[in-house]
């Protein structure tokens, strides 16, 4: 992050990558406050149960922020059971709209097992092309790696690891300590 009220905090690196009917999103575990790292066992993926339908979400930005965040994505789900682009429009429209959460510093990518979006503070909510999405600081060297990968023989947690991989090596912001949810159609 790179706002004035933190100055020198950075986050990680998440990605989300859909192939053969699966879903797989995975975090980095690191947390740097400038050439510092302050934790580098973060757990950045998780796995929410909304009404009884799975959902993964991986964040990147302020750790708060984004469980605030993931908690309003749960009151959605619950209120549109299974119906996780309408929860996700719901949420980047209240994220945009109302003074308090327009300040919350966060990104999100979220899964149902066959959806797969990026959610902003700017009120985005975006569907991947090429069915790769990536978020953080090493967000573009995941998505990079992933990319070359995907027409590959690997599957999408093979991918999304590969790639995490080659970020972590690049990205002083990224590690391999690395949390993977998956979800399948």
């Amino acid at each position: 992050m790179t706002d004035e009220k933190f100055p020198g905090w950075h986050g990680t690196t998440i990605i989300g990558v859909r192939k053969g009917g699966r879903v797989v999103v995975a975090g980095d575990g690191q947390v740097s406050l400038g050439q510092t790292v302050i934790k580098g066992t973060a757990r950045k993926v998780r796995r929410l149960n909304p009404g009884g339908r799975e959902v993964v979400a991986g964040f990147a930005g302020s750790t708060a922020d984004a469980f605030t965040l993931l908690e309003r994505l749960e009151k959605k789900l619950e209120a549109a059971p299974g119906q996780l682009a309408r929860a996700c429009v719901e949420l980047a429209k209240d994220w945009r709209m109302d003074k308090y959460l327009r300040n919350l510093e966060a990104m999100l990518i979220v899964t149902d097992g066959a959806d797969l979006y990026v959610l902003t503070g700017a009120g985005d909510v975006l569907e991947p092309e090429h069915d790769i999405a990536a978020i953080g600081s090493g967000g573009n060297y995941a998505l990079a790696a992933a990319r070359a990968l995907i027409d590959s023989d690997l599957d999408a947690e093979a991918i999304a690891r590969k790639a995490m991989a080659i970020a972590a090596e690049i990205c002083v912001y990224t590690n391999g300590n690395l949390t993977v949810e998956s979800l399948s159609k």
